[in-house]
């Protein structure tokens, strides 16, 4: 049963020149506007709105900071930060705490950041997740900047203001939608990303397309030897493409009421395997299973064309993202029912009954069973 659907395409074409190889897109919300930025690297000069006079803290965790926290930290300064904090935890979802949040609220007490102040949020999407909650949340509300690391960050989970974590019952399930005053995408940071990262942030970019547009998805399958070998100049059309579809959707429907759940495909089951995998799954590895499972749900209902499935799922393939995950199917169908989508017991997925298209539709618990096989 149909509970939601969208028929509308979204094409967006690419972001405005800037400075040098600097492009800008402006997420149109607004008094709240803010730009998403992509350049080769990191400036002082893009940070210095942001920082300039201000008290700064930058969160991250203990992997990234390794890698980029002392840089960050020199050009905030050089931004003309009034002073610069900073916090690293422990990097992996099992950080993605309250505890965690709570860490990085007293040290902002414990270095006098106030209401003007201004948290940067550097790394994947841990990092930048947590901040934003955390500058939600602090004083009632301060300012954040996203700085993300990873591919994934930097198409997905930088943009349209979705911040929290996660309890032992399931992913995201506190939260509050805070939305940054600006992300800064540096390019030059992808060059440490691991490659299983890397996928994880593929696994984002197949999806939007796959929902939104067609054409870009003929683009990706057009590509899949550019998209193995790391292309800089693709990846970065790549990342320009998605931002800018997913920046479309945040305007339309900022705290996810409607359309915005379209966001959502693959998600439902790549949360449960996520959740059942105890966190060894990645996002977005859980997310190209997820993908994988509900086209092959939907194809079974009769909503899904073969196709459809055929075309997404082979690309999922040969970029090198999993199709599925052999675990024990019982509990990734009770893991279903603490995701945020299940409303009153009945389990919402995001199909897409052609290539560009998503609806929101709303499977019984026992069409989900059949197709688990339990």
């Amino acid at each position: 049963m149909r509970s939601l659907s969208s028929s509308r395409s979204i094409f967006v074409s690419g972001g405005a020149p800037l400075r040098g190889n600097e492009q800008k897109l402006t997420v149109g919300l607004g008094d709240r506007a803010y730009d998403i930025i992509l350049s080769d690297a990191l400036t002082a000069e893009n940070l210095r709105p942001f920082a300039e006079g201000r008290s700064c803290m930058i969160v991250t965790d203990s992997n990234v900071g390794n890698l980029y926290l002392a840089e960050t930290f020199s050009l905030l300064k050089e931004a003309g930060a009034a002073s610069v904090a900073t916090l690293a935890f422990q990097s992996g979802e099992e950080a993605k705490t309250l505890a965690t949040v709570e860490s990085i609220c007293r040290t902002a007490v414990e270095k006098h950041l106030d209401r003007k102040s201004v948290i940067f949020g550097l790394g994947g999407g841990v990092p930048g997740d947590m901040a934003g909650f955390a500058a939600a949340i602090y004083m009632r509300g301060i300012d954040f900047v996203q700085l993300p690391t990873s591919l994934l960050a930097m198409v997905d989970s930088s943009i349209g203001g979705k911040t929290g974590c996660d309890l032992p019952e399931g992913k995201n399930l506190i939260g509050a939608f805070h939305q940054p005053q600006s992300v800064q995408i540096a390019a030059d940071r992808l060059k440490t990303l691991p490659d299983e990262q890397y996928l994880c942030g593929l696994a984002e970019i197949i999806k939007c397309a796959a929902i939104m547009d067609e054409p870009f998805f003929a683009e990706l399958e057009a590509n899949v030897e550019k998209i193995r070998a790391r292309d800089d100049e693709f990846t970065r059309r790549m990342i320009l493409k998605t931002c800018a579809l997913k920046a479309k959707i945040v305007e339309l429907d900022e705290k996810e009421g409607g359309i915005r759940a379209i966001l959502n495909y693959g998600h439902t089951f790549g949360h449960a395997l996520e959740k059942v995998s105890e966190f060894s799954i990645l996002h977005g590895q859980g997310v190209a299973a997820g993908m994988c499972m509900v086209l092959e749900m939907g194809e079974k209902s009769g909503l899904i064309p073969p196709e459809v499935v055929q075309r997404q799922k082979t690309l999922i393939r040969n970029t090198g993202l999993p199709e599925s995950y052999d675990m024990d199917r019982e509990k990734v169908y009770q893991a279903l029912f603490s995701d945020k989508k299940t409303v009153s017991g009945k389990l919402r997925f995001i199909i897409t009954p052609e290539m560009g298209r998503a609806e929101i539709v709303t499977f019984q618990p026992e069409v989900v069973r059949e197709y688990l096989g339990i």
